[in-house]
């Protein structure tokens, strides 16, 4: 059984009909999407927003209805998945490359589930390079602010060019080591001209839903 699968199928266990949905973007995300709609063609009724192009193109396959953001003010609940999180529910996102997106979509939500398999359960974060959203312009400058920060900064790139977000940004997968104090790294990050947000998501989570080797799945709440 695909690990991610099993986390993603459970997670949708929690929509209930008449929600407002938001979809995370990436490949635990993609299980729910199905998952979801799934459920749809058995009746169920959701309206549903999108964190990424790839996202909103698997929703309507799958015959979810989108709803504009111009027409709804916030989500009942939004179903994501993470690159790395520990216990008290802090994370790193962004290896889908939509962390800006993803950050909107769950603060604007009553409740975040996390999907993931038991692999991206960490005691301390930092294993995971953590995505930095930069602005293109004088980005060589923005990289070079990171690494004064004492991170090891890569700039993100896809088939030998450089990878261009949904928002026309890039990303700097920056290595920090082990993250002592996500908080305090998160604000130094914001306050650098140039970034426009940075993958810890920090106090957003409602609950984590991982799936184990074993076929089990156990529900983490901070």
């Amino acid at each position: 059984m695909n690990l991610k699968q099993l986390a993603a199928e459970k997670a949708v266990e929690y929509v209930k009909d008449g929600m407002r949905i938001g979809l995370g973007t990436g490949s635990t995300a993609y299980w729910a999407i199905k998952k979801l709609g799934e459920r749809v063609k058995e009746g169920l009724s959701v309206q549903a927003v999108a964190t990424s192009k790839a996202s909103e193109k698997l929703a309507l396959e799958q015959g979810i209805p989108l709803i504009p953001f111009d027409r709804i003010d916030g989500l009942d609940l939004t179903i994501d998945g993470a690159d790395e999180l520990d216990r008290g529910l802090h994370l790193i996102k962004g290896g889908g490359g939509a962390l800006l997106r993803e950050k909107i979509v769950a603060y604007h939500s009553k409740e975040l589930i996390i999907i993931a398999d038991e692999s991206k359960l960490v005691d301390k974060l930092g294993s995971f390079p953590l995505p930095v959203e930069i602005v293109p312009f004088a980005n060589e400058w923005t990289m070079a602010s990171l690494q004064e920060m004492g991170a090891k900064p890569m700039l993100r790139t896809e088939d030998e060019h450089i990878y261009v977000t949904d928002n026309g940004n890039y990303i700097a997968d920056c290595r920090f080591g082990v993250i002592e104090n996500p908080k305090e790294l998160h604000q130094t990050l914001l306050a650098l001209p140039g970034v426009v947000d940075n993958g810890l998501f920090l106090g957003l989570a409602a609950r984590a839903v991982i799936g184990h080797s074993d076929g089990t799945v156990t529900v983490i709440e901070p």
